[in-house]
């Protein structure tokens, strides 16, 4: 694989991290909390502050479990997506599937080299 787009997706993978990290504490915290003044829902982020410097560093096996981690995001947006009463959180919810989505992709399409040569070098 180039050199150059698994830099991007690295780059990419930090983005949706950082960016989805983000959204949660906002959505819980500010913008649409399903309490006036903000849940303890905000603690979702949290998780995700666990792979950053991990993923910060490009670690192939911090990258591996932060895509399934991101999949737990993906389920929880689209379960809000279609059951939340509030249109602001519904649109957030469609944001956090944009961005797990693309944190997902990110962090498989990054480790897939490193696995191909895995797998080429076990059976050489």
């Amino acid at each position: 694989m180039n050199v150059q787009l698994n830099s991007r997706l690295h780059w990419a993978a930090v983005f949706f991290l950082t960016a989805l990290t983000v959204l949660c504490l906002g959505w819980e915290l500010w913008w649409a909390p399903l309490l006036p003044g903000g849940t303890l829902l905000a603690l979702k982020a949290v998780p995700l502050l666990l792979p950053l410097r991990g993923v910060l560093k490009g670690s192939v096996y911090t990258m591996q479990w932060t895509a399934m981690l991101s999949l737990l995001y993906l389920m929880e947006g689209a379960v809000r997506a279609w059951s939340d009463i509030s249109v602001t959180s519904m649109w957030l919810a469609g944001l956090e599937i944009v961005l797990s989505l693309g944190l997902y992709l990110s962090t498989i399409f990054y480790v897939r080299p490193a696995k191909r040569a895995q797998r080429a070098a076990r059976h050489a």
